[in-house]
């Protein structure tokens, strides 16, 4: 019988989602000219720790993408507590547009990671749906929300948000359109 698999200490875990958070800014600053050693002492860890955790550096990049994609999609239902599914909405979609813009500093780092042969937006689509589809049902529950609208629909406009805010490094446009979205998904 094999030997039960060994826990992962409380410290070595929150080093790897320091790591993941540090990278994920380092990539989205400086895309791929982000040096893992660099990455390593802004973390406040030795490089032997990162290459541990991440044996290369596409295996980093991929790990810093689904963490932040991770966070941003928990969030939909944490923001629910003490909130109309409107307001969580509207806090949700500001986390999605800072994720996303984050991401799309990534883009070339996440391209590599592509080339390597992985796809670390396999699961994206899956989860962002899930995500959005809790604050529609939500919505549909305490009435402030539209009903007719589907998570395909609100990504559809968050993902054109997300290209913009992108593209115009805008913090105050993106603000802008956020609130217009949110007012086509507010029901009449």
């Amino acid at each position: 019988m094999p030997p039960p698999p060994r826990r992962t200490r409380s410290d070595a875990r929150q080093n790897r989602e320091h790591l993941l958070e540090v990278a994920a800014q380092v990539f989205a600053e400086q895309e791929l000219d982000a040096a893992p050693a660099a990455i390593a002492k802004r973390a406040g860890v030795g490089v032997g720790t990162l290459y541990r955790h991440f044996p290369t550096r596409e295996a980093l990049i991929d790990a810093a993408y689904r963490r932040q994609l991770t966070i941003v999609c928990e969030k939909a239902a944490e923001l629910l507590p003490g909130r109309t599914a409107a307001e969580a909405m509207h806090a949700w979609m500001e986390h999605f547009v800072a994720y996303a813009t984050a991401k799309y500093g990534m883009a070339q780092a996440l391209n590599a990671v592509i080339a390597s042969g992985t796809d670390p937006y396999a699961d994206s689509r899956a989860l962002l749906s899930e995500a959005v589809g809790i604050l529609l049902a939500a919505g549909a529950e305490d009435g402030s929300l539209r009903t007719d609208l589907t998570s395909d629909d609100v990504l559809l406009f968050m993902g054109g948000i997300a290209q913009c805010a992108g593209e115009a490094r805008s913090p105050e446009q993106s603000a802008r359109l956020v609130g217009l979205v949110l007012d086509a998904l507010v029901p009449r």
